[in-house]
């Protein structure tokens, strides 16, 4: 118990100035036991407090908690319940009877005596003790205040048994005489009853001598004895007067106790006061909209600047005072809801008069902008739409308002803002691109239906001429091939370059007006909503193309705002609500620009992935960026379908019978693509794009190529391989394409190759005689015979050589080599201009074997004398002779 007792002083009382006098564990009687502790204290400070505490052990943890506290002037009566028997029960009469059971009877006689103290000393005999034991109120008074020292650290009770029972160590000069008596005794340690007896015959000894000293001096303990009593009666009047000191100021402490208690409750009164004076203040503050900003939500100017900025301040004043946060209990005050629900009525009213004046300038939007439309319709150009932006986003912050306080009226503003600006955006778009299909075709229905005009028309079969083209015949037909030809190179030289730079500035103007029309609508979307514009992912078009069935996809029914991910959606499908048409219009014209020339795909790959690029730069996630990449997937397509429709027309060529080849319609066309795709796509992009086309067409080209040539019949294959790789390696050379290295180098191997294998071909055996006759020298040769005895062979001595020789004279020669040279102009074309090379190459030839039959001769008929009957020299001469004549 007295661990307990120094703990709960410990960790209750000390900390709040008291101090405890006694403790008794208990539990309420009757029910299901619950020990708790009955605490009597008194506060260390002045005036002191006596009161009677109840303290619990935690539920939650090993330590006890201060449930309930008592004054003791409030304890009626002290009921010990027996005075006779020993009872563990007992009652305190305090505005209720409290019934209680002791854990033992000792604790509850200490407890009730320590209450008697306090009562006899502060209370003066108030409480009234009932069954408490008369000797036990008998014994109180031997240890009353009077016997124990006074001051406020001695305890009050005099009968703390506990105290005298404790030990007391023994302190220094005890402990120091305790060792000089052992020293003088060496066997106190090993024989204690010996040391104890020796102790206690001094102690007779010194006891004896005290008496006799006292005896000796019987004279003085008489005078001694005669001043004790006269100080006792000098005690006794002091103890007089005290007690009649007391008993006047018993009196002083009971008013200055009532004075205090009065004061306290003045101090209580007055706290209360402030805090009640700062809690209306805070309502009156926080609560009160000006006559003015009512005035202003319910009869406010909304189309004026000035009125405008007064419904503002006067809703954000509003807002305010509806978002206050209000302390505990203030809502359930009437003069609270009172107000709460004057704010609510002020918020819808002004709700719908906003809500009512916005759609009302959305209409006169849709009105005032028709007027407009007239001016541009003869022009390339869109309608501004910025004044209109201006004027509404002086309403911005109350668009803002509206958000957060009426998200059902904001979200009916956004659908209704979307419907009126469709309907407008779509007929100033529609009139826009018709403008546009009219500049590049010349009329207007027609265009609808991709039919052309004028000559938009003549170009239509361009493209496709030139690879229908057939080879004709030699002679007079050539000449209508080549005319023929010549045309279509004119055509597509001459109409399709301005055309296709007509059709490119027209496209780019489009793209052009279309772009800063987006962003700007898109930034007046975000600041006028109040919806946040960051990048993030794009998403496809097809994420929110369900919008026209009232609400947007993916919001809030609950109308509460959205977080800044849905915002950013709501941009896009409102984006994608207004601008609906942009897209089909796109991919019309689209359409249109690729049937009037494929080419144009070209142009419209290179603009619309540089706008796409730039797009991308300023938002990835916008509108304008997410709807030029679809078109662009079209318009890659498209490119690729024109790159698909050559390669088919190279498969799909048929060349004449009876007519040469020449340059083939395809390999024209592909020099005519490669020279307009490198003009077009300089500094582009999407090069990469072109790469593969080259690649594909190239390869498309080679392989074609050689497949006419295995069908020619009127012209050699050689000679439509040689000529028409001649000309691939002209135009990959003249163009410079890095992308197609690989291919130049091996149409130049061709072309070689097959100018090698054509000259062998054409030039043949032109001294057929001669050549067979050293076919058969080199053949004996072969089978082991010396050279320089093959003249002794009868069929091949000198007599024979010289025979066979005498048939090939110079004008003999000379003839032979005029009728080959017309054979290899018929075979050849004249675009190309190979004639010469060929004849040149068919000149040397012709020496070498010339050389050759001159060597054959030395070393088989030595020192015969025999020669040809022409030289080197004539053979020159008679080549450039044919070739000047011709």
């Amino acid at each position: 118990m007295t661990a307990i007792k120094h703990a709960l002083q410990r960790d209750i009382f000390t900390p709040n100035d008291e101090r405890l006098l006694s403790i008794v564990n208990v539990c309420k009687a009757g029910k299901k036991k619950k020990n708790c502790f009955l605490c009597a204290t008194v506060t260390t400070e002045r005036p002191v407090q006596v009161k009677v505490v109840k303290v619990k052990k935690s539920d939650k943890g090993d330590f006890y908690k201060r449930q309930i506290a008592w004054a003791l002037r409030d304890l009626a009566v002290v009921d010990a319940k027996d005075a006779i028997k020993e009872n563990p029960e007992f009652d305190l009469h305090f505005e209720k009877i409290y019934k209680w059971v002791a854990s033992s009877t000792a604790e509850k006689n200490a407890f009730i005596s320590c209450i008697w103290k306090l009562n006899q000393r502060y209370l003066r005999k108030k409480i009234d003790f009932v069954n408490v034991s008369s000797q036990l109120l008998e014994e109180l008074p031997k240890v009353t205040e009077e016997s124990v020292p006074s001051g406020e650290n001695q305890s009050v009770t005099g009968g703390d048994e506990e105290a005298v029972d404790e030990y007391q160590e023994l302190n220094a000069r005890e402990e120091q005489d305790i060792e000089i008596m052992m020293e003088g005794c060496e066997y106190a340690i090993s024989n204690a009853e010996a040391f104890a007896e020796k102790l206690s015959r001094e102690l007779q000894v010194l006891d004896g001598a005290n008496i006799q000293s006292i005896m000796a001096s019987e004279k003085q303990v008489n005078i001694l004895m005669k001043l004790l009593d006269e100080a006792l009666k000098e005690v006794d009047q002091i103890e007089l007067k005290l007690s009649s000191y007391e008993e006047m100021l018993q009196s002083v402490k009971e008013q200055m106790d009532q004075i205090s208690e009065s004061n306290h409750l003045i101090h209580l009164s007055n706290t209360n006061n402030v805090k009640l004076l700062s809690e209306i203040e805070f309502l009156v503050n926080h609560m009160d909209l000006a006559k003015g900003h009512i005035k202003a939500l319910q009869e406010g100017d909304l189309a004026s600047s000035r009125g405008i900025e007064a419904c503002t301040n006067a809703a954000d004043a509003l807002l305010q005072c509806m978002n206050v946060a209000l302390r505990p209990g203030h809502d359930m005050l009437l003069a609270v809801k009172q107000q709460q629900q004057r704010f609510s009525d002020l918020r819808e009213l002004f709700a719908r008069r906003l809500a009512s004046h916005l759609n009302n300038v959305f209409v006169q939007q849709g009105h005032d902008q028709s007027s407009t439309l007239a001016q541009h319709s003869v022009e390339l150009t869109l309608p501004n739409h910025h004044p209109f932006h201006r004027d509404l986003l002086r309403y911005a912050k109350l668009m803002e308002w509206l958000k957060s306080t009426d998200y059902g009226k904001y979200e009916g503003l956004t659908k209704n803002y979307m419907d009126y600006l469709s309907r407008l955006y779509e007929r100033e778009i529609k009139d826009f691109f018709e403008v546009a299909k009219i500049k590049m075709t010349g009329t207007t229905k027609e265009s609808k239906k991709f039919g052309l005009h004028g000559s938009s028309g003549k170009l239509t079969g361009s493209t496709s001429s030139l690879n229908k083209l057939s080879v004709q015949s030699s002679g007079n037909r050539r000449s209508q091939s080549s005319s023929l030809l010549d045309m279509g190179n004119m055509s597509a030289s001459d109409l399709d370059v301005a055309d296709r730079t007509k059709f490119d500035k027209i496209f780019e103007q489009v793209l052009s007006e279309l772009e800063p029309l987006c962003l700007a609508e898109q930034d007046f979307i975000s600041k006028f909503f109040k919806l946040q514009q960051h990048q993030s992912i794009p998403g496809t078009m097809a994420e929110a193309e369900d919008l026209d069935g009232g609400t947007l996809s993916r919001q809030h029914n609950c109308g509460t705002p959205l977080p800044v991910s849905s915002e950013k959606d709501m941009i896009r499908q409102m984006m994608i609500k207004i601008f609906r048409c942009i897209e089909p219009e796109l991919n019309n014209l689209i359409a249109l620009g690729d049937k009037i020339d494929s080419f144009n795909s070209l142009y419209m790959l290179v603009k619309m992935s540089h706008h796409v690029w730039t797009a991308q730069n300023v938002d990835p996630a916008s509108f304008l960026s997410t709807t030029l990449g679809n078109v662009l997937v079209t318009v890659k397509r498209n490119f690729d379908k024109c790159i698909s429709n050559q390669i088919r027309q190279m498969e799909e060529v048929k060349i004449s019978k009876k007519s040469k080849v020449g340059i083939l319609p395809f390999v024209a066309e592909f020099e005519e693509f490669a020279g307009l795709a490198e003009s077009i796509f300089k500094n582009a992009e999407r090069r990469g794009d072109l790469d593969k086309a080259y690649t594909k067409l190239i390869r498309g080209v080679f392989v074609n190529v050689e497949k006419v040539a295995n069908e020619s019949q009127k012209t050699p294959r050689d000679v439509v391989m040689m000529e028409n790789f001649h000309h691939i390696f002209a135009t990959l050379s003249r163009l410079k394409i890095s992308c197609l290295e690989a291919e130049k180098k091996d149409a130049k191997q061709k072309y070689t190759d097959h100018l090698q294998s054509y000259v062998i071909y054409s030039l043949g055996q032109p001294l057929e005689k001669l050549n067979h006759f050293f076919e058969g020298v080199e053949a004996r040769v072969a089978q082991g015979i010396r050279e320089e005895e093959v003249s002794y062979q009868l069929a091949f001595n000198k007599q024979e050589l010289r025979k066979v020789i005498k048939e090939y004279p110079g004008k003999e020669v000379k003839k032979g080599l005029d009728n080959l040279y017309k054979k290899v102009d018929k075979h050849l074309c004249e675009e190309e201009n190979l004639l010469q090379v060929v004849w040149h190459s068919m000149q040397d030839e012709f020496i070498r074997q010339y050389k050759h039959f001159e060597g054959l001769i030395a070393r088989c008929y030595p020192g015969s004398g025999v020669t040809m009957e022409f030289t080197i020299q004539d053979i020159l001469d008679y080549c450039s002779s044919i070739a000047q004549s011709h």
